[in-house]
């Protein structure tokens, strides 16, 4: 499993569900092109500054701005910038306000009909619209729930629908949620229903975590996936990687991180690796992770700190930072970028010698004896990166997948023309109450978020 578990996990699921492909839709440039922004649970100014800055610019020269998030964040109102509309939602309600957005939309007749049908399916469509239309939907019903006044639901609703060139950017409000697929969903919907997707300006735009967050996914790092989100229990694809590999694979997905968790408890699950990732510090509910860690009989960790995990672990292993190791990175829009160490790594190893030498030491030989030639599997194996080679990076920089025969430059906007899934498909989201609810002995909610001068966990900037 992948650090995307506890952050963009319902990024991939949600947006290949709807329309096809598990990533955002745009390049981070597109924003220039935007003349409707809607941030829903992100900070862009301290969890993604460089973009933030690029954002910020569009909003001087007049595009509109709408936050949806219970805090009021920076870019509520900061010099030159100020949202026409601030959402200010009662945590765990983010589809109750999606919902709510969708109806006045259908029910205001502010669909972009010919996009539906034309790029669409209908009868998902259909049901969709009977859903939102009702009126437990509605933003004054809604504002029960969401606290949001009606009038200003209503009027964000508005804008969005009919301002021109709209895009979504949302961040782990959305996703580190007990409703975070259901929520990636309901915005997918909202961008399909006004035609906000396929060109430059408008999309559904995740704000990923990490700087290779992305790339983790892309190369099948959840348990229920091949690299390129191909699922296990496709026969076809799975006969691809055991040709390839030499091995026969499991059908069925193996465990996720919390259910490793709970295996490790019952006696079932007593080994784990973890690289580059303090599970003991990101993962919730810190006493039971730290219980399964203590009842495991084999943990290896690979980092460049002794992070809070390493003390769990009985063998530790090297790891190498960004400016000592050849690779590629890539980011939340999609962006292969090559990464070239400028320095030997002072542990000795890059990350992916180590990992070589301990599959060696298993009995499963790799004869690699540089990324590209990993890189060179990856095209062999992975549609959307089989045009992807390092040559082709050394030469242009980096570029966007899907990289393949039809897009050889590489994608900066997906879904131009049609969805990668054929039809854009509609889901129904039922809004369910959270259970995180204050009381007498419990009156206030927690809402973590991101600062500018630390960054995730702080594995590393604790130590700067």
């Amino acid at each position: 499993d992948t650090c995307a578990r506890v952050c963009h996990s319902p990024t991939g699921y949600g947006l290949k569900q709807t329309l096809g492909e598990s990533a955002g839709t745009q390049t981070f440039d597109s924003v220039m092109k935007s003349d409707v922004i809607m941030v829903i649970g992100a900070n862009p100014t301290d969890g993604h500054p460089v973009f933030a800055s690029l954002m910020k610019k569009r909003l001087r020269q007049g595009a509109k701005l709408i936050v949806a998030d219970p805090r009021k964040i920076d870019l509520v109102k900061s010099p030159h910038v100020e949202a026409v509309h601030h959402l200010k939602l009662r945590p765990g309600t983010n589809v109750a306000l999606a919902n709510s957005l969708a109806h006045v939309i259908v029910t205001e007749n502010l669909v972009d009909e010919t996009f539906v049908t034309e790029r669409c399916e209908r009868k998902a469509f259909d049901e969709w619209k009977a859903f939102v239309s009702g009126i437990e939907n509605s933003p004054e019903k809604m504002e029960e729930e969401t606290g949001v006044p009606a009038d200003e639901v209503r009027n964000a609703a508005r804008l969005y629908a009919k301002g021109g060139n709209a895009a979504i950017y949302y961040g782990l409000g959305v996703t580190e949620h007990q409703q975070g697929s259901t929520m990636v969903m309901a915005i997918a919907n909202l961008a399909m229903a006004t035609g906000n997707i396929g060109r430059e300006g408008v999309g559904v735009n995740p704000l990923r975590g990490q700087n290779n967050v992305q790339g983790s996914c892309d190369m099948g790092s959840f348990p229920h996936e091949f690299p390129g989100y191909r699922h296990v229990s496709d026969e076809a694809v799975r006969h691809l990687f055991e040709k390839s590999w030499g091995v026969r694979l499991e059908k069925e997905p193996g465990l996720r991180i919390p259910n490793m968790f709970d295996a490790a408890l019952d006696g079932s699950f007593m080994g784990l690796y973890c690289q580059g990732e303090d599970i003991a510090q990101s993962d919730p509910n810190v006493k039971h992770v730290s219980a399964a860690l203590s009842n495991m009989e084999c943990i290896v960790v690979q980092d460049i700190f002794l992070n809070e995990t390493a003390k769990y672990a009985h063998v530790f292993l090297p790891g190498s930072s960004f400016l000592e190791k050849n690779g590629t990175f890539t980011n939340a829009e999609r962006r292969i970028s090559r990464v070239r160490k400028v320095m030997p790594p002072k542990a000795g190893m890059e990350d992916w010698e180590v990992t070589v030498a301990l599959s060696n030491a298993l009995g499963y030989p790799m004869h690699y004896s540089h990324p590209s030639e990993i890189m060179k599997e990856i095209a062999s194996l992975t549609p959307t990166f089989s045009g992807v080679s390092y040559e082709k990076l050394d030469g242009i920089g980096s570029m966007q997948w899907p990289c393949n025969e039809h897009a050889p430059e590489g994608t900066p906007v997906m879904h131009v023309g049609e969805f990668v899934r054929g039809k854009g498909k509609f889901f129904i989201t039922q809004y369910v109450p959270t259970e995180e609810k204050v009381t007498k002995r419990y009156p206030l909610i927690l809402t973590t978020g991101r600062i500018l001068s630390q960054y995730n966990v702080g594995a590393q900037t604790r130590r700067t």
